[in-house]
């Protein structure tokens, strides 16, 4: 009989290995490991296997290719290594094993740590501020690059220069890049390339090493005097995985040589698409504002010529002619009309004029008289001869109540007469003032200075010249 309990949980070699494995993977964070380097084994798939070991025990670890690449060395047997790892267990075999995220050779953990202690203290000093950092010149006339004369980053630096921006002047401050005296020529060269205020940005590069290599870079007296620069610097130190000191404390930070310079060069390129990009875009906007304008000219020349001052000061002064011609017209209707009414007077003034009785009077008693000759007697020449002076007496005094009836009538035409005349206003103290062309001035905005003008009066024309001209506020 089977001496399993009930209900026991039986577990199968795969699920065994794979529990382990996720409570090795959960139970144990990254982890450092110092060892030595045995049965390595290079297969053409690019991973890397091998043991690690010291005097006591041994384990089993593998690091795939894409953390192979971003090695600095080539690992080989029986070289002492520091790792950073992830513990898990290979399921297939059951093995207990290292995956390598990171190697380094084992003296370089000490220098990693001080290069952290420093990196913290400066940091809490500020050099690190982002709000501290200069910015970048967009298209910078000159660039100073500080480097290894000799080194392959000035001919990467100048290849991507010539290449994205031809026109950029290049000054290559040369220093040492490793040893013991590289970090005081850096410093030295970083001084002079700001005093001389020559370089609108400068490039502190070199190529990839190990971390003893790019030691120099991890200075602190370079990091400060990196920090103190009134010019702006850009920092390519090693490749893309290596951070150094300078890196945190320059105002910008490039992976690489190439990626500085292309980082402070504009691609010319692309600025002359954009160029003519942006001139195609200011010409067709300039066009249509022209267009607009000669719309908005032509639009504006059309009302300014309805609106025109001198087209309205040629409709008044056109208005004033037809106003004057009527005015002379009605002048002299009413002129012809007052005279043909006196005419008519004058003419009815003569039918009822007392000479004019006393003719036909005269003729008829001329009649009478030739008639009371033919009948002779004495006493009817005598009685028509009474009646006939009384006639005439009787007639007479008609006459002369008449006529005196029609001289008031014909003093009152007169006066109205008079009241209209133009001749009337001059003689009551008014006046009429011409300019030199005969126009009718009506407001002194039709005189200047010095202007010659003729007045008419009541007797006579007065010609002045003015010499000030007064208008009311």
């Amino acid at each position: 009989m089977s001496q399993i309990p009930e209900n026991t949980l039986v577990y199968s070699i795969s699920r065994l290995n794979t529990e382990v494995r996720q409570v090795l993977e959960s139970g144990f964070p990254l982890v450092w490991v110092e060892g030595e380097i045995s049965n390595l084994s290079l297969p053409r798939s690019g991973h890397m296997y091998f043991s690690l070991k010291d005097a006591h025990a041994q384990t089993r670890c593998a690091m795939f290719r894409m953390k192979r690449q971003l090695l600095r060395f080539n690992p080989a047997e029986g070289q002492r290594v520091l790792c950073r790892a992830r513990i898990t267990l290979y399921e297939a075999r059951g093995d207990f094993q290292l995956v390598i995220e990171h190697m380094e050779m084992a003296g370089e953990g000490q220098l990693r740590q001080a290069i952290e202690a420093l990196k913290q203290k400066l940091e809490s000093e500020g050099l690190f501020d982002p709000a501290l950092k200069k910015p970048l010149p967009a298209i910078p006339q000159t660039v100073g690059v500080i480097t290894s004369a000799t080194g392959a980053a000035i001919r990467d630096v100048l290849n991507v220069l010539q290449r994205r921006f031809p026109a950029i002047r290049v000054i290559v401050y040369p220093v040492l890049v490793q040893g013991e005296q590289a970090a005081a020529d850096i410093i030295r060269m970083l001084k002079i390339a700001d005093q001389r205020r020559e370089c609108d940005v400068l490039i502190l590069t070199r190529g990839g090493g190990s971390l003893e290599d790019l030691m120099a870079f991890n200075d602190e007296q370079l990091a400060r005097t990196i920090h103190a620069l009134q010019t702006p610097v850009v920092s390519a130190i090693g490749h893309e995985i290596d951070n150094s000191i300078s890196d945190y404390v320059a105002d910008r930070r490039a992976a690489t040589p190439s990626a500085a310079a292309e980082l402070i060069s504009p691609d010319i390129m692309h600025l002359k698409q954009q160029v003519t990009k942006s001139f195609n875009n200011l010409r067709q906007q300039m066009l249509s504002q022209l267009r607009q304008l000669k719309q908005k000219s032509v639009f504006l020349d059309k009302t300014l010529l309805q609106h025109s001052p001198q087209r309205k000061l040629q409709e008044n002064f056109q208005r004033l002619d037809h106003l004057s011609i009527r005015l002379g017209q009605l002048s002299r209707f009413q002129l012809q009309s007052k005279q043909h009414q006196l005419a008519q007077i004058d003419k009815s003034l003569q039918m009822q004029s007392p000479h004019h009785k006393i003719s036909r009077a005269r003729q008829q008693f001329n009649n009478l008289k030739t008639r009371m000759n033919q009948a002779s007697p004495i006493k009817l020449i005598h009685t028509n001869s009474e009646k006939l002076h009384h006639g005439l007496r009787q007639l007479t005094l008609a006459m002369q109540h008449k006529l005196q009836g029609q001289q008031k009538q014909l003093e009152s035409t007169a006066k109205l007469l008079d009241s209209v005349s133009p001749l009337a206003t001059l003689s009551r103290g008014y006046s009429i003032t011409r300019n030199q062309h005969q126009e009718i001035i009506k407001s002194t905005r039709q005189l200047s200075k010095g202007e010659q003008i003729e007045t008419r009066l009541g007797d006579g024309s007065v010609i002045s010249n003015i010499q000030e001209i007064i208008r009311n506020s």
